[in-house]
Protein backbone atom coordinates (compact mmCIF):
# COMPACT_ATOMS: atom_id res chain seq x y z
CA UNK A 1 0.00 0.00 0.00
CA UNK A 2 3.11 2.43 0.56
CA UNK A 3 5.09 1.82 -2.31
CA UNK A 4 1.82 2.13 -4.21
CA UNK A 5 0.73 5.43 -2.38
CA UNK A 6 4.41 6.75 -2.82
CA UNK A 7 4.86 5.51 -6.89
CA UNK A 8 0.94 7.10 -7.69
CA UNK A 9 2.06 10.12 -6.14
CA UNK A 10 5.16 10.22 -8.22
CA UNK A 11 3.32 10.09 -11.04
CA UNK A 12 1.37 13.09 -10.08
CA UNK A 13 4.80 15.19 -9.46
CA UNK A 14 6.38 13.90 -12.79
CA UNK A 15 3.15 15.39 -14.81
CA UNK A 16 3.38 18.24 -12.69
CA UNK A 17 6.72 19.00 -13.73
CA UNK A 18 6.45 18.31 -17.38
CA UNK A 19 3.79 21.07 -17.42
CA UNK A 20 5.33 23.77 -15.28
CA UNK A 21 8.95 23.42 -15.07
CA UNK A 22 10.16 21.13 -17.57
CA UNK A 23 13.76 22.10 -17.65
CA UNK A 24 16.81 20.13 -18.16
CA UNK A 25 18.94 21.98 -15.26
CA UNK A 26 19.69 18.57 -13.61
CA UNK A 27 22.54 16.46 -13.63
CA UNK A 28 23.07 12.52 -13.27
CA UNK A 29 24.80 13.06 -9.45
CA UNK A 30 21.55 15.36 -8.68
CA UNK A 31 19.18 12.68 -9.44
CA UNK A 32 20.98 10.56 -7.69
CA UNK A 33 20.84 12.33 -4.61
CA UNK A 34 17.23 12.28 -4.72
CA UNK A 35 17.32 8.74 -5.77
CA UNK A 36 19.50 7.87 -1.69
CA UNK A 37 16.98 10.40 -0.25
CA UNK A 38 13.80 8.56 -1.50
CA UNK A 39 15.39 5.37 0.11
CA UNK A 40 15.93 6.84 3.38
CA UNK A 41 12.77 9.35 4.02
CA UNK A 42 10.24 6.73 2.23
CA UNK A 43 11.48 3.23 2.03
CA UNK A 44 13.08 3.00 5.32
CA UNK A 45 11.87 5.56 7.21
CA UNK A 46 8.09 5.51 6.21
CA UNK A 47 7.87 2.33 5.00
CA UNK A 48 9.21 1.11 8.36
CA UNK A 49 6.56 3.35 10.63
CA UNK A 50 3.92 1.85 8.25
CA UNK A 51 4.95 -1.81 9.35
CA UNK A 52 5.15 -1.10 13.20
CA UNK A 53 1.45 0.39 12.71
CA UNK A 54 0.58 -2.79 12.96
CA UNK A 55 1.57 -3.12 16.56
CA UNK A 56 1.82 0.23 17.87
CA UNK A 57 -1.48 2.37 18.10
CA UNK A 58 -1.94 5.39 15.75
CA UNK A 59 -1.41 8.34 19.12
CA UNK A 60 1.34 6.54 20.77
CA UNK A 61 3.21 5.91 17.38
CA UNK A 62 2.75 9.64 16.66
CA UNK A 63 3.79 10.70 19.88
CA UNK A 64 7.16 9.06 20.03
CA UNK A 65 7.74 9.93 16.48
CA UNK A 66 7.41 13.99 18.24
CA UNK A 67 10.90 13.26 19.47
CA UNK A 68 12.29 13.50 16.00
CA UNK A 69 13.76 17.19 17.13
CA UNK A 70 15.36 15.69 19.80
CA UNK A 71 16.96 12.91 18.42
CA UNK A 72 18.01 15.38 15.41
CA UNK A 73 19.60 17.75 17.45
CA UNK A 74 21.53 15.05 19.39
CA UNK A 75 22.45 13.70 15.69
CA UNK A 76 23.56 17.40 14.75
CA UNK A 77 26.13 17.60 17.72
CA UNK A 78 27.51 13.85 16.94
CA UNK A 79 27.62 14.30 13.56
CA UNK A 80 28.47 17.64 12.66
CA UNK A 81 29.75 18.87 16.11
CA UNK A 82 27.20 21.13 16.41
CA UNK A 83 27.25 22.50 20.02
CA UNK A 84 23.66 21.70 22.50
CA UNK A 85 23.54 24.83 24.39
CA UNK A 86 21.42 26.39 26.82
CA UNK A 87 17.87 25.33 26.71
CA UNK A 88 18.65 22.79 24.26
CA UNK A 89 20.11 20.46 27.01
CA UNK A 90 16.78 20.89 29.21
CA UNK A 91 14.56 19.59 26.06
CA UNK A 92 16.57 16.81 25.94
CA UNK A 93 16.17 15.89 29.28
CA UNK A 94 12.20 16.29 28.99
CA UNK A 95 11.96 14.42 25.78
CA UNK A 96 13.85 11.56 27.45
CA UNK A 97 11.66 11.43 30.49
CA UNK A 98 8.88 11.84 28.07
CA UNK A 99 9.34 9.27 26.42
CA UNK A 100 10.43 6.74 29.14
CA UNK A 101 7.13 7.46 30.44
CA UNK A 102 5.13 6.74 27.43
CA UNK A 103 6.86 3.00 26.50
CA UNK A 104 6.48 1.82 30.64
CA UNK A 105 2.94 1.62 30.55
CA UNK A 106 1.85 -1.87 30.71
CA UNK A 107 -1.30 -0.38 28.86
CA UNK A 108 0.73 0.26 25.70
CA UNK A 109 2.64 -2.91 25.42
CA UNK A 110 -0.35 -5.61 26.11
CA UNK A 111 -0.24 -5.87 22.56
CA UNK A 112 1.41 -8.74 20.69
CA UNK A 113 5.10 -7.47 19.29
CA UNK A 114 4.35 -3.32 20.27
CA UNK A 115 7.74 -3.36 21.70
CA UNK A 116 8.94 -4.20 18.42
CA UNK A 117 6.98 -1.78 16.75
CA UNK A 118 8.06 0.66 18.91
CA UNK A 119 11.66 0.00 18.12
CA UNK A 120 11.42 0.05 14.62
CA UNK A 121 9.61 3.72 14.96
CA UNK A 122 12.10 4.72 17.37
CA UNK A 123 15.14 3.73 14.69
CA UNK A 124 12.92 5.32 12.18
CA UNK A 125 13.94 8.56 14.27
CA UNK A 126 17.22 8.22 13.55
CA UNK A 127 16.88 6.89 9.73
CA UNK A 128 15.13 10.32 9.24
CA UNK A 129 17.07 12.51 11.01
CA UNK A 130 20.48 11.67 9.03
CA UNK A 131 18.45 11.59 5.68
CA UNK A 132 17.10 15.44 6.91
CA UNK A 133 21.27 16.28 7.33
CA UNK A 134 21.94 14.12 4.00
CA UNK A 135 20.04 16.41 1.70
CA UNK A 136 21.25 19.83 3.09
CA UNK A 137 24.27 18.99 2.34
CA UNK A 138 24.01 17.50 -0.77
CA UNK A 139 23.13 18.71 -4.73
CA UNK A 140 19.42 18.23 -4.91
CA UNK A 141 17.68 19.11 -8.80
CA UNK A 142 16.99 22.65 -8.46
CA UNK A 143 12.98 21.83 -9.21
CA UNK A 144 11.67 20.68 -6.25
CA UNK A 145 8.35 18.70 -8.38
CA UNK A 146 11.32 16.32 -10.20
CA UNK A 147 13.42 16.46 -6.77
CA UNK A 148 10.21 15.05 -4.29
CA UNK A 149 8.81 12.82 -7.39
CA UNK A 150 12.33 10.94 -8.12
CA UNK A 151 12.32 10.54 -4.41
CA UNK A 152 8.67 9.38 -3.93
CA UNK A 153 9.24 6.85 -7.02
CA UNK A 154 12.20 5.17 -5.68
CA UNK A 155 11.17 5.27 -2.37
CA UNK A 156 7.56 3.65 -3.63
CA UNK A 157 9.30 1.05 -6.24
CA UNK A 158 11.55 -0.28 -3.22
CA UNK A 159 8.97 -0.75 -0.82
CA UNK A 160 6.60 -2.67 -3.67
CA UNK A 161 9.69 -4.52 -4.11
CA UNK A 162 10.02 -5.32 -0.62
CA UNK A 163 6.63 -6.66 -0.41
CA UNK A 164 6.85 -8.93 -3.68
CA UNK A 165 9.73 -10.73 -2.00
CA UNK A 166 7.80 -11.02 1.32
CA UNK A 167 4.66 -12.09 -0.72
CA UNK A 168 2.50 -9.52 0.01
CA UNK A 169 1.71 -8.80 -3.30
CA UNK A 170 -0.23 -11.88 -2.91
CA UNK A 171 -3.04 -9.77 -1.49
CA UNK A 172 -6.39 -9.62 -3.89
CA UNK A 173 -7.03 -5.97 -5.13
CA UNK A 174 -9.74 -6.29 -6.18
CA UNK A 175 -11.33 -7.33 -2.94
CA UNK A 176 -10.31 -3.94 -1.65
CA UNK A 177 -13.13 -1.81 -0.48
CA UNK A 178 -14.00 1.67 -1.20
CA UNK A 179 -12.92 3.34 2.41
CA UNK A 180 -9.67 1.62 1.07
CA UNK A 181 -8.88 3.45 -1.98
CA UNK A 182 -10.04 6.64 -0.35
CA UNK A 183 -7.30 6.27 2.56
CA UNK A 184 -4.82 5.81 -0.50
CA UNK A 185 -6.00 8.29 -2.87
CA UNK A 186 -6.23 10.65 0.43
CA UNK A 187 -2.42 9.92 1.20
CA UNK A 188 -1.72 10.13 -2.21
CA UNK A 189 -2.75 13.48 -2.71
CA UNK A 190 -2.52 15.42 1.11
CA UNK A 191 0.09 13.46 2.84
CA UNK A 192 2.75 12.99 -0.70
CA UNK A 193 2.10 15.29 -3.37
CA UNK A 194 1.19 18.25 -0.68
CA UNK A 195 2.97 17.14 2.37
CA UNK A 196 5.81 15.50 1.30
CA UNK A 197 6.96 18.65 -1.22
CA UNK A 198 6.18 20.88 1.06
CA UNK A 199 9.01 19.22 3.56
CA UNK A 200 11.15 19.17 0.72
CA UNK A 201 10.96 22.63 -0.05
CA UNK A 202 10.99 23.63 3.93
CA UNK A 203 14.73 21.85 3.72
CA UNK A 204 16.13 24.08 0.85
CA UNK A 205 15.24 26.95 3.00
CA UNK A 206 14.67 26.37 6.68
CA UNK A 207 17.55 24.55 9.29
CA UNK A 208 16.47 20.66 9.90
CA UNK A 209 15.76 20.70 13.56
CA UNK A 210 13.34 23.74 12.61
CA UNK A 211 11.60 21.50 10.13
CA UNK A 212 11.45 18.54 11.96
CA UNK A 213 9.17 20.47 14.89
CA UNK A 214 6.64 20.07 12.69
CA UNK A 215 5.72 16.74 14.12
CA UNK A 216 4.56 19.25 17.13
CA UNK A 217 0.59 18.90 16.39
CA UNK A 218 0.84 15.36 15.22
CA UNK A 219 0.65 13.70 18.11
CA UNK A 220 -2.25 16.16 19.76
CA UNK A 221 -3.93 14.78 16.66
CA UNK A 222 -3.10 11.29 16.51
CA UNK A 223 -3.88 10.65 19.84
CA UNK A 224 -7.21 11.90 19.69
CA UNK A 225 -8.81 11.11 16.15
CA UNK A 226 -7.59 7.18 17.63
CA UNK A 227 -9.55 7.34 20.52
CA UNK A 228 -12.53 8.62 18.55
CA UNK A 229 -12.26 6.65 15.88
CA UNK A 230 -10.84 3.25 16.70
CA UNK A 231 -11.02 3.25 20.27
CA UNK A 232 -7.55 3.07 21.22
CA UNK A 233 -6.51 4.07 24.77
CA UNK A 234 -5.57 7.66 26.40
CA UNK A 235 -4.36 7.00 29.58
CA UNK A 236 -3.12 9.71 31.95
CA UNK A 237 0.59 8.87 31.86
CA UNK A 238 0.17 9.35 28.31
CA UNK A 239 -1.29 13.00 28.25
CA UNK A 240 1.51 13.10 30.97
CA UNK A 241 3.84 12.10 28.71
CA UNK A 242 2.92 14.34 25.51
CA UNK A 243 2.77 17.51 27.62
CA UNK A 244 6.43 16.48 28.68
CA UNK A 245 7.63 15.63 25.41
CA UNK A 246 6.31 18.31 22.69
CA UNK A 247 7.85 20.75 26.50
CA UNK A 248 11.11 19.41 25.91
CA UNK A 249 10.57 20.10 22.15
CA UNK A 250 9.39 23.10 22.52
CA UNK A 251 12.76 24.24 24.84
CA UNK A 252 14.79 22.95 21.92
CA UNK A 253 13.23 25.39 19.21
CA UNK A 254 13.09 28.04 21.78
CA UNK A 255 16.86 27.90 21.70
CA UNK A 256 17.27 27.74 17.83
CA UNK A 257 15.41 30.65 16.95
CA UNK A 258 17.08 32.70 19.45
CA UNK A 259 20.07 31.48 18.37
CA UNK A 260 19.38 32.46 14.17
CA UNK A 261 18.19 35.85 15.40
Amino acid sequence: MAGTRFVLASVIMFGLWRLFEFKHEYTRKELWHSVVAGFYFLALGNGAVSWALQYVDTGISALIVSAQPLVLVIMMWLLDRTPIKGRSIIGIVLGMVGIILLVSQKEMVEKEYQEIGMVVIFLCLIVWGYASLYVTKVKMPKSLMLNSGVQMFAGGAILLMASFFTEEMKTPWSELSALTWGSILYLVLFGSVIAFSSFNYLLKHVSPEKVSTSTYINPIVALFLGYYFRDEIITNQSLLASVILLTGVYFINVNRKKKSV
